[in-house]
C-alpha cells in the first residue's frame, strides 16, 4: 500500500513514517517544511492537497497547527479546517481506500478546568471543545463523517493524548509532587512510537464509515495511583468501573477492541518511579 503521510516533519510524523516503512508500506512524506526525501506542500491550498495524494492508496493526515496557543485562535481554526477539509475532499475525489487522521484529546473537554462528567473519560464524553483548536477538531470530525458517508471511504480519527518522545520523560519527575500540574488532561500522555503503531493499526483495521478512538498510554505520568489522584483533585467525579494502580484515565478500551491497539511503551521503561 502506498500511503501519504502529511505533517511528516512533525513530532508524530517523524515516528509514523519510519514505522510504516519498516512494516512494508511505501510512504510519500509531505509537510510545509520539506521532509527528507519528501514533498513540500501547503495543504491549505486544495490543489496542492490533490497533487500530493494522487497515486496514493491511503493517507495518514497529521498536518495541523498541533496545539492551542501556537497561533491566534482564528488562525488555528481557519488553517486546521482548511487543511482537514482539503485532505478529506481530495481523498474522496481521488478514491483513496482510507483516511486516518489526527484528532485530539482536547475534543473531550480539556483542559479539565470544568471537571469531567465521569472518569475514565471515554469516547462518549465527546464533544466538549473549550478552545478554537479543539473546535477545529470537533468540526473536522463532523466534516469527516459526512464525506465518509458521501464517498463510502472509511475515516478513522485518532484522538491523541499529549505526544511524548523518550527524551521528554526526563521532565516527568517535576509533576510527581504536584497533581494539579497535569490535571488538565487527567495526567495522560502517549509515546510517539505508540502513535505510529496506532496509525498503522488504523490503516489495517476492519472498519467502515467514521470511527474515532482515544489513543493514550496505558498509564499516567504520575507515580501515585490514579484513584488517589481523582479523589484529591476531582473528588466529586464518578468513577466508572475499576481504576487500579496507575491505569490511564483516558480510556483506550475502544481502541483495543476495534483496532487491536495495546500500548507498547511507558515512561516507566526509562525512569525509575
Amino acid at each position: 500500500m502506498k500511503v501519504c503521510v502529511t505533517g511528516a516533519s512533525g513530532k508524530a510524523g517523524l515516528a509514523v513514517v519510519p514505522h510504516l516503512v519498516a512494516h512494508g508500506y511505501e510512504v510519500v512524506s509531505v509537510d510545509i517544511r520539506k521532509p527528507p526525501g519528501g514533498l513540500r506542500a501547503d495543504l491549505t491550498d486544495y490543489g496542492q492537497a490533490v497533487e500530493v495524494l494522487a497515486g496514493c492508496d491511503a493517507v495518514v493526515h497529521l498536518a495541523n497547527i498541533p496545539a492551542p496557543g501556537l497561533a491566534t485562535p482564528a488562525t488555528t481554526f481557519n488553517q486546521n479546517m482548511a487543511m482537514n477539509f482539503n485532505v478529506f475532499q481530495a481523498a474522496a475525489g481521488l478514491g483513496l481506500a482510507r483516511v486516518v487522521w489526527a484528532s485530539s484529546e482536547t475534543t473531550l473537554g480539556l483542559p479539565f478546568d470544568v471537571p469531567p462528567r465521569y472518569a475514565p473519560v471515554d469516547e462518549d464524553h465527546y464533544p466538549v471543545p473549550t478552545t478554537t483548536y479543539a473546535l477545529s477538531k470537533v468540526a473536522s470530525e463532523t466534516v469527516a463523517a459526512h464525506i465518509a458517508e458521501w464517498s463510502g471511504i472509511p475515516f478513522v480519527a485518532l484522538r491523541f493524548s499529549n505526544i511524548m518522545a523518550p527524551e521528554d520523560y526526563r521532565h516527568f519527575p517535576a509533576y510527581w509532587d504536584d497533581p494539579l500540574s497535569r490535571k488538565w488532561n487527567l495526567w495522560g500522555y502517549i509515546d510517539e512510537r505508540d502513535v505510529a503503531l496506532s496509525c498503522r493499526l488504523a490503516l489495517e483495521a476492519d472498519v467502515a464509515g467514521t470511527e474515532s478512538f482515544i489513543i493514550a498510554a496505558a498509564d499516567t505520568v504520575m507515580k501515585r495511583p490514579s484513584a488517589d489522584l481523582m479523589a484529591e483533585v476531582y473528588p466529586g467525579v464518578p468513577i466508572r468501573g475499576e481504576v487500579s494502580g496507575n491505569t490511564t484515565l483516558l480510556s483506550i478500551d475502544r481502541a483495543k477492541q476495534v483496532l487491536g491497539f495495546v500500548p507498547q511503551h511507558s515512561w516507566r521503561d526509562h525512569l525509575k518511579p
